[in-house]
């Protein structure tokens, strides 16, 4: 039973890599539903402290968590979009080819980083 083609730079076969690429998905799936609870549990507890940011006995620090977790929560979404072009790059046939010198990444590059649009060289 063959493992499917294998993807254009890595010695790993098609599916393997899908299989990478399907856990690093769950990973980010779940992080993004952490921080978004989490989000979502800071806002809650802003309103219930009033919005008086200034006055409040947490001081300029909730406005700080909140930038903070905006900021963490924009990177993990853009972790999850990575992840989806890497899929794409998969189904086209080119997954493992830098995105911008067209050479292969490597077996090594693609386990270290699933998602890499680029080689080390380029990155």
């Amino acid at each position: 039973m063959s493992s499917g083609p294998s993807a254009p730079g890595s010695s790993g076969s098609g599916s393997a890599a899908f299989e990478r690429l399907v856990v690093e998905r769950a990973r980010a799936a779940e992080r993004l539903t952490a921080l978004r609870l989490e989000f979502a549990r800071l806002l809650e507890y802003s309103a219930d402290v009033g919005a008086d940011d200034e006055h409040d006995i947490e001081g300029a620090s909730m406005p700080f968590e909140r930038e903070q977790l905006r900021a963490t929560l924009r990177q993990a979404a853009g972790k999850a979009e990575e992840i989806d072009a890497a899929f794409a790059r998969l189904a086209a046939g080119t997954y493992g080819t830098c995105t911008l010198c067209g050479q292969p990444m490597g077996a090594g590059r693609l386990e270290a980083r699933p998602a890499a649009r680029t080689c080390a060289r380029c990155a």
